[in-house]
Formats: C-alpha cells, structure tokens, sequence
C-alpha cells in the first residue's frame, strides 16, 4: 500500500516537472517570436487586428499625426491623415520618421499577438521600398508636400536618385510649370519625414 503512494506521489512530481519545462519552453519560443518582430510587422499586425477604417497614432518628434494606415511597404506606410496635418489627405510615411507609436493598453496585446512573420511570404507592396513610392509619384507628375525635419515644401518631385530627391517647388494648387518654379530642392532621403498627397 504504501509503494502505492510513493509511486503516485513520484508520478505527480514528474508531471509536476514537465509541465512546469513546457511552460518555460513555451515563455522562451515567445520571448524569441517577439524579439524578432519588427516595428512594420507590429504596426500591420495592429492594422489588420483592429480592422478597416481604424487608425494609428504616430510621434514624429514635432507632430503628432493620426493616420488610417492603407497599404504597408518594406519600409513605408500609406493612408489617410485622419487627424493632424491636413485630414483627409492622403500620405506616404517612411517608417524610419516615426519616434513612437502611441497606444492605449488595449491596442498592445493585438500589436504583438498575429504579427505576421517576416521571414514569410509578402505580397508585391511588402516588398517595395520608399525609392519605388517615390519614383511612381514623380512619373505620375503628382504634386506633394515633402515634410522635412517639420518644414513642409510643396512641389513636383522632378527625379529620384538612390538617396535623394530632385523636388520643384511650386505654389500650391499650380501644376509644374517652368515660370511657376521658384527653385529646385535635392533632398536626402534620409530627411524626409513625411510626403502628403
């Protein structure tokens, strides 16, 4: 009777044991999932978890903008200004110009919890960097509104090297016209902060 006991008891133990190594294997695979992620995968993943129509609150150190994220790129986010500078206009926001995100405690469990890996499969606009953003808006003949460290130039992008910008700046509302021209900006790419369409 009393083998009985001691071989429950020793039983028990190593169950005890086992879940208790699962436990710390399971914390330990997600301590290494989360060191992974990325601030895109986190910001798509919040997106796709809060749904459509929800919208995302960034510092970008001398505004803050709220914007209704649209389309992800490898390292830009597009959408619209819901509110900041100018809602309702369009926007294409480099990820590196952000200084935070702001959320609210809520919004953090579903910013880490279906991110999607990086590492797998990404559609074509995943995979697109800035400079092809930026190529697109110049063939178009689009006018923008190129924020640089706060100071926003309105103009045509008229080219676009690997790490800069050839911007036409011209009054608002006018097209790019060789009399309408006040002056060419080449601009680092490094120093833009935020294009608004």
């Amino acid at each position: 009777m009393r083998w009985n006991h001691l071989f429950d008891d020793l039983e028990g133990q190593l169950e005890q044991e086992l879940r208790a190594e699962e436990r710390d294997l399971a914390a330990e695979e997600e301590r290494l999932r989360i060191g992974r992620l990325t601030l895109r995968d986190r910001l798509q993943s919040l997106s796709e978890m809060l749904g459509p129509g929800a919208s995302l609150r960034f510092d970008l150190g001398d505004r803050t903008l709220e914007v209704r994220p649209t389309t992800f790129g490898r390292d830009w986010l597009s959408g619209t200004v819901v509110s900041g500078a100018a809602p309702g206009k369009q926007c294409v926001l480099p990820l590196r110009s952000i200084r935070a995100l702001i959320l609210d405690q809520r919004q953090v469990p579903p910013s880490v919890g279906n991110a999607t890996d990086s590492d797998g499969p990404q559609s074509l606009a995943q995979r697109l960097g800035l400079v092809f953003v930026l190529r697109d808006l110049c063939r178009r003949r689009a006018a923008v509104e190129v924020v640089v460290r706060g100071t926003g130039v309105h103009g045509t992008i008229d080219r676009v090297g690997r790490d800069h910008l050839d911007l036409a700046v011209h009054p608002s509302g006018e097209y790019r016209r060789s009399g309408a021209v006040d002056h060419i900006r080449i601009v680092p790419l490094d120093s833009v902060d935020l294009l608004m369409l």
